[in-house]
């Protein structure tokens, strides 16, 4: 891909996450590819931020907070992009990459290790993006216990 194809895709994308509804503009084949491109442009961000936030940070702090900040930040920066990708969430192509970065941010957040199934690491990730969207919630006591469990 030269450089005038690269700037005639960006703009397609664009011209999608600004309308906020899925359509295949010229140079672009079909849903599926708009999709995968629209996808990969969210990991770029988010894989981005995740790892600032993880390798950056003091080792005394919390992978899934430093993790959960990189997504919240990855989000808050790419609203119209996260809806787009949330309203296809289940075609099928989508669904597979979804799922892979579940796993990375399991992973990342130290909540799985590698001797977990691929199925639990993506559940455990699935349910980690819940919270974050849902936002941080802590009381004093969960704080507390925070403090004596660092990964908890």
């Amino acid at each position: 891909m030269g450089w005038d194809e690269y700037y005639r895709r960006r703009d397609a994308l664009n011209s999608v996450i600004e309308r906020g509804e899925l359509f295949v503009p010229d140079p672009f084949a079909g849903p599926t590819e708009v999709l995968l491109a629209l996808h990969h442009r969210w990991s770029l961000q988010l894989a981005g931020r995740v790892e600032l936030a993880t390798d950056s940070g003091d080792p005394a702090d919390d992978p899934a907070d430093a993790v959960g900040a990189a997504w919240r930040a990855a989000a808050a920066a790419n609203p119209a992009l996260l809806r787009l990708l949330d309203e296809h969430a289940d075609h099928p192509p989508l669904r597979a990459l979804i799922r892979a970065e579940q796993r990375m941010l399991a992973r990342a957040a130290g909540l799985t290790g590698p001797e977990d199934g691929r199925l639990e690491q993506a559940a455990l990730g699935a349910a980690f993006v819940t919270l974050q969207r849902n936002g941080p919630r802590r009381n004093p006591v969960e704080r507390f216990l925070r403090k004596l469990v660092p990964s908890g």
